[in-house]
């Protein structure tokens, strides 16, 4: 136990995403509360939140990869939405100002991220070069929850740092 967070020095000898690692280490030094989870691999914000009973499914900060349109240019961006919401697209382009939205394939997830699965991808775009777009419903809670770089490791933290940490661009962009 360290600091203001809980994690294992050794937690980090299992065959997690160095993702992972790039979360936790961020958040360490930014100073901020966080505490981890290792639970079986889950894909989906409901598998998650079963093996996360601390947290609700609305506290799950679930995050996606889409590739969209602004000004002429195509660009990979993030979206990130409480667990039991879903993105309007609608509302999602007249917020941001996008057009042509649509999901990133898994080939185009794992080029991204450097080989992060989908389901494990973290509300971190920023540290994968992308635009985030956050709802604001991931603010509502005190905490969120996600998976961190891998199927089977979650971080939870205050939403407030989370703001403050990845600087998303947020908007009511749920339906």
């Amino acid at each position: 136990m360290f600091g203001l967070f809980c994690y294992h020095e050794s937690f980090f000898m299992t065959a997690y995403h160095p993702v992972t690692e790039k979360i936790t280490t961020l958040l360490s030094e930014r100073g901020v509360w966080f505490e981890t989870f290792e639970h079986a691999p889950v894909r989906t914000s409901e598998e998650a939140a079963a093996m996360r009973p601390e947290y609700s499914l609305a506290q799950g900060a679930k995050a996606l990869i889409i590739r969209a349109k602004r000004g002429g240019e195509k660009f990979f961006a993030q979206v990130v939405v409480p667990g039991d919401q879903k993105f309007n697209t609608k509302k999602l382009k007249s917020t941001f100002g996008l057009s042509d939205v649509r999901f990133a394939t898994e080939d185009e997830v794992h080029t991204i991220t450097g080989g992060v699965l989908p389901g494990g991808v973290p509300p971190f775009g920023n540290l994968f070069g992308l635009a985030v777009y956050a709802d604001l419903g991931i603010f509502a809670d005190e905490k969120i929850i996600f998976n961190a770089g891998d199927r089977a490791f979650s971080v939870g933290m205050l939403s407030r740092d989370y703001d403050a940490v990845v600087h998303p661009e947020k908007g009511d962009i749920c339906a």
